[in-house]
This record gives C-alpha cells, structure tokens and sequence, in this order.
C-alpha cells in the first residue's frame, strides 16, 4: 500500500468516524427534543381529558344536587336531605377545580365564569326550597322548584357545559393531531438516524476490512522479507566486521610502517645535533685563527654574535624537529594501540563495579591529592561485562575529571549509577571547566581536543571510550556548559552478551 493510499483511508476513516459522531449527536439532540415536545403534548391531552372529566363531574354534581332536591320534596325523607347536602358541598370545591384547568384558556375562563354565576344561583334556588320543606311550606316549596326549572340559570348551565364540552372536544382534536405528529416524526427522525448509521457502520466495516486485507497483505511481505532476513543480517555483518578488520589491520600496517622512518628521521636528528657542535665549534675556531686570537680550549664554542644567532636558529630548528617526532611517535602508538584493541575479543563476566572504580580512584589518588580534588564513589549496580573495557573507560573519564579541574577551586568529582530497564545508567560529573556546547560532539572526534591546549594529551581518549561503549552494546552523552563542570553518562547492558557486538562494526 503506498503512502498516499494509506493517508487517504486514515482520512476517510476519519471521517466516518465523525459523520458517525455528527449523527449521532444530532440524533440524540432530537430525540431529547421530540420527547419533550411529545411528553408536552400528552400532557395537553391529558389537560383536555381531565377538563371534560371535570365538566361533566360539576354537572353531573348539579343534576345530584336537583334530584336530592325533588326526592325530599316528594318523600321529606332525611336520606334525601343528606344527599343534598353531600352533593351541594361538592359542587363548588367542582367549581374551583374547574376555574384551575381552564385557566390557561380565556374562552373557557369566561364560560366558566358564566357557569359559576348560574350554578351559584341554582344552589341558592335548592336551598330556598329545601328552608320550605323544613318549615312545612310544601306548596311554597313546590312552587320554587318548578318556577326554578324554567329559570335562566338552568339554561345557562345546560348552554354553558354543551360550550365548553364541545371547545374540549375540539381541542382534544388538535392536541391528539398534534401528538401524533410528534410521535410520527419522533419514529422518522429514529428510523433515518438509524439507516445513517446502519451505513455508517457498514463504510466502516468495508474500510476495516480493506485495511485488514492491507495489513495481511503486509504481513505476508514481511513474513517473505524476514525469511532472509536474519541471512542477509549475518552477511551484512560479516561484510562489515572483515572491512572493519581490514581498516584496523591497514591502520596497523600504515602505523607500524611509519614507524621505520620515523626512526630514521629521529636518528638523523641526534646526528645534526651532534654535528651542529663540531660545524660551529670549527667556525669558531677559523674565525678565532682569522683575527689572530688564541685558540679556543678543548671543547669550548666561541663564536661571534652572527654566528651565535645561526646557532641559536639552528638548535630551534632542530627542537621543533625533535618535539614534531615525538607527538608523531604518540599519535602512531596510540594508533597502534587502538587497532590492537579492536583486534581484541571482549569476554563477559560478572563485574562488582563498585570495587573496580575504588580501584581506578585509589591508583588516581596521588594526582588527586596534587590537584585538590575529591572523588566521591556511591553505590553503583554490578553488571556483565568486558573487565579490561571497563577499566578503560572509566580511567580515562576519571582522569580527565582530575586532569581539567578549574584552577583555584577544590575539585569534586563523583561517580554515582542506577538501573532502568534492564540497563545500568553511570555518571561520572565534576565542577571542572566545562565544556561548551558547540563542541560537544567535538571532544568524540579522533584526534580533535577542544577548550584551550594546556594539558598533554592526543585527542583519541573519548573517541576510544565511546568506542569501547558502543562495543559492550551501550550508548555515552555528555552534558556540560563552560565553568559550571561536566557530566558523562554511559549506559551499558546489565547482562552483555559476547556474541550481540564483540566487535566494532
């Protein structure tokens, strides 16, 4: 698959994802709204429900009222009385309810209005009759009542409740319209949400399975690339180690080589350095013989004040020689020495590191004490390794943290260590001159000092530590800023096995 193959399906399927979001979040906003909305028109319908049931109660409580009315009329019977009074007491608490439920209508408000003037008027007509019964006027009584059938209130109760039934009907109508409707889109709005994502999710799966099929097919490449693989790594690696053999060996060679002339020219120079004397000891003595002067005693050079610069030059020239040669015999043994360490087989074995950097600091601790310095030893992890490697290295950090202290200023240096993974993490810090940051990676370099040049040295120490490091399959860093001091930090495997780098490739 190439990369731009790859890019376009991560963006489709970021896309998928968040059109599925998108829905998904406008479904449930809907659905929040449209359960609301059909939870209010419900509750409208059930206004309307209870309203008609509380119109039909307060007449039904009237017709009640009338009935017990005329029955005791009739009979004076007490048990009619009684229902009078029951359903006279219900009447209007019926009333009030009423006005309560229609409120939020001003139509039905003003016919309940109507109804309650009525009704009040008819209960006022029942209780008059009912005084009369009680005080034997029967005819009175009779005569109340019937006149009372015929009176406008009567009407006006019939005329009012037929109003305000048939304005409850109309809106029970609408508001169970209006809920069906909310119902209906409330089930659209559910059934496309759900196609949306039924499709959503089928582009998913078909994305999923496509980068499946992607990834087996991937797989497989890798599963043919890595059945040559490890053939191809040993040979690599052989190809490498035998050019690393041979660069050492030529290194050995090319250094072992200049040797001979080296000595050749060496031996010259102690030659010109001994003719020097004879040459300038005759032209003393011709120049003593050409101006009639004694003859200069055994051994002894009088020479005049020309002849005694070309001599000065003469012996400059051949001290420059003689100190070219001598760093030039260093740098080759140095060569020398490091071909013949590469060359060398590291073995592992179990080191108690503690014991082997006291070790290092007890042989350092005559230049220590010269340079005013402290080096402190914390506890540190033991590991596997190569013994002589690690000797190497940690000498030569030590020694350049005693070597490039600060003048003036008492030298603490401190080794401290700890694991991590499987890894034993080292540092080696001092309060030394330090080292700017632009020449960190300078000081690794093979030959290449940096800071000022005012201690001996050939510039290979560092480079051939972080060789050593990077053998035993471990990684070397430094931290530094000028005048504030330095930390090295060598990280190195608990447990090194020969057989990952026993040699530097």
């Amino acid at each position: 698959m190439t990369a731009d193959a790859q890019r376009r399906r991560t963006v489709m399927q970021i896309l998928l994802l968040s059109a599925g979001f998108f829905v998904l979040v406008a479904i449930s906003v809907l659905s929040v709204l449209l359960v609301n909305k059909a939870r209010e028109d419900n509750a409208r319908v059930v206004h309307t429900v209870e309203t008609e049931g509380q119109i039909a109660n307060l007449l039904l409580e009237v017709r009640r009222a009338e009935s017990a009315t005329r029955a005791y009329l009739l009979s004076s019977a007490p048990q009619f009385l009684d229902e009078y009074q029951a359903a006279a007491a219900r009447i209007l608490p019926a009333l009030d309810q009423l006005e309560k439920l229609t409120r939020d209508n001003p139509a039905q408000a003003a016919n309940t209005a109507k109804l309650r003037k009525a009704v009040e008027q008819r209960l006022s007509e029942f209780a008059r009759g009912v005084d009369r019964i009680k005080n034997g006027d029967l005819s009175t009584a009779v005569t109340v009542l019937r006149d009372g059938t015929s009176t406008s209130a009567v009407e006006t109760i019939a005329s009012v409740g037929r109003d305000m039934r048939t304005e409850e009907d109309r809106l029970f109508r609408e508001r169970t319209e209006t809920a069906d409707r909310t119902q209906k889109l409330a089930s659209s709005v559910t059934i496309a949400g759900s196609a949306m994502v039924l499709a959503l999710a089928f582009g998913s799966v078909l994305l999923v399975r496509q980068s499946s099929r992607a990834r087996d097919q991937a797989e497989a490449r890798l599963r043919d690339a890595n059945l040559n693989l490890e053939a191809t790594v040993d040979e690599r690696t052989a190809d490498l180690r035998e050019a690393n053999d041979e660069i050492q060996r030529f290194a050995y060679i090319v250094s072992h080589d200049l040797r001979s002339p080296l000595v050749n020219i060496m031996g010259f120079t102690s030659e010109l350095e001994e003719l020097r004397g004879d040459i300038f000891r005759r032209i003393g003595g011709l120049t003593q013989a050409a101006t009639g002067g004694p003859p200069p005693a055994a051994g002894e050079i009088v020479l005049e004040e020309a002849d005694k610069q070309l001599s000065a030059d003469f012996a400059e020239a051949l001290g420059f020689i003689k100190s070219s040669i001598a760093k030039m015999d260093r740098l080759i043994s140095a060569i020398l020495n490091l071909t013949r360490e590469g060359r060398r087989e590291f073995v592992p074995e179990k080191i108690d590191t503690q014991e082997l950097i006291e070790a290092i600091v007890s042989t350092l601790a005559h230049q220590a004490a010269e340079a005013r310095a402290e080096i402190r030893v914390e506890p540190l992890p033991n590991i596997i390794s190569d013994r002589l490697a690690l000797e190497q290295i940690f000498s030569n950090l030590i020694d350049n943290g005693v070597k490039y202290l600060k003048s003036g200023v008492p030298g603490e240096i401190r080794i401290r260590g700890r694991t991590k993974l499987g890894y034993a993490i080292f540092e080696i810090s001092d309060n030394g001159r330090g080292i700017d940051p632009k020449d960190h990676q300078r000081i690794f370099d093979l030959f290449r000092r940096a800071g000022s040049q005012d201690k001996p040295g050939q510039g290979i120490g560092l480079a051939h530590v972080r060789a050593l490091v990077r053998r035993l399959g471990g990684t070397m860093s430094v931290s530094s800023e000028l005048n504030t001091g330095s930390t090295f930090t060598i990280t190195l495997p608990i447990a090194w096995n020969a057989s990952n780098r026993n040699a530097d490739t």
